[in-house]
């Protein structure tokens, strides 16, 4: 029989393992997909890869899966990280699911002079990092780190990460990302851009490297699509 539900879980994944699963995973499961015992799930936890497993019990507060054969090896992400000021609610949520898919290892909301969003509910964007990975066949979640102040975000960096840092203002000019290899972050600033005092600093910053993404002015949640798409294509794993 052929799994094409994929769950993470956060259980150890092995030949022979029982994997329990919680109120919400059963009722999504069994009440919302309808499955049965004897039905197979593949199943993820960052850790042990993609493992098939088969329901060995189904109730409606929970449920047992049995795990049977690894299915594919676990697929780690670039080092990457992308850090992005948060913007409207289902738009940011949208920043989230597609760093999950495009392959960042970690997501930062960072909070910044002009960023003008309510509070960063960390939980609910984890989800959706969760779902996503779910979809895309991601063998890996990233994390949903904090939100942090952009002063306090540059005053504590480590090197050798370096950052990407797409600069708005250089829209139609010709600066591009240097190949440097290592591990790096990519910084996309909020609706209405970033102040000229953090623009200042940044330009002024030992390991950021300023990037325009074209010739016109991205929206937030375009823009963080197309960095990343740049970042993968020139040193991450699509090459």
């Amino acid at each position: 029989m052929n799994a094409k539900i994929r769950l993470y879980v956060e259980h150890p994944l092995g030949a022979g393992q029982s994997v329990p699963l919680g109120k919400g995973q059963a009722h999504y499961l069994f009440g919302v997909m309808r499955q049965t015992v004897g039905g197979a799930v593949l199943l993820f936890n960052g850790q042990d890869g993609e493992w098939r497993a088969e329901i060995a019990e189904a109730g409606k507060r929970g449920g047992v899966l049995a795990c049977t054969e690894r299915t594919r090896p676990l697929q780690m992400p670039p080092d990457l990280w992308l850090m992005f000021a948060p913007i409207k609610k289902a738009r940011t949520d949208f920043i989230v699911e597609k760093a999950a898919e495009m392959g960042a290892a970690r997501i930062v909301p960072v909070m910044t002079e002009f960023t003008n969003a309510g509070r960063v509910q960390r939980d609910r964007l984890q989800a959706h990092a969760v779902e996503a990975a779910e979809q895309c066949g991601g063998t890996y979640v990233p994390e949903v780190a904090e939100p942090v102040k952009f002063r306090a975000l540059l005053d504590r960096w480590q090197a050798p990460r370096q950052i990407m840092f797409c600069d708005e203002a250089l829209a139609g000019d010709s600066a591009i990302l240097p190949d440097v290899i290592g591990p790096w972050a990519v910084l996309i600033g909020p609706e209405g851009g970033f102040s000229e005092a953090e623009r200042t600093r940044l330009h002024r910053f030992d390991h950021a490297h300023p990037v325009t993404l074209g010739p016109r002015i991205l929206r937030a949640d375009t823009a963080a699509v197309a960095a990343l798409t740049v970042w993968q294509q020139r040193l991450g794993d699509w090459t």
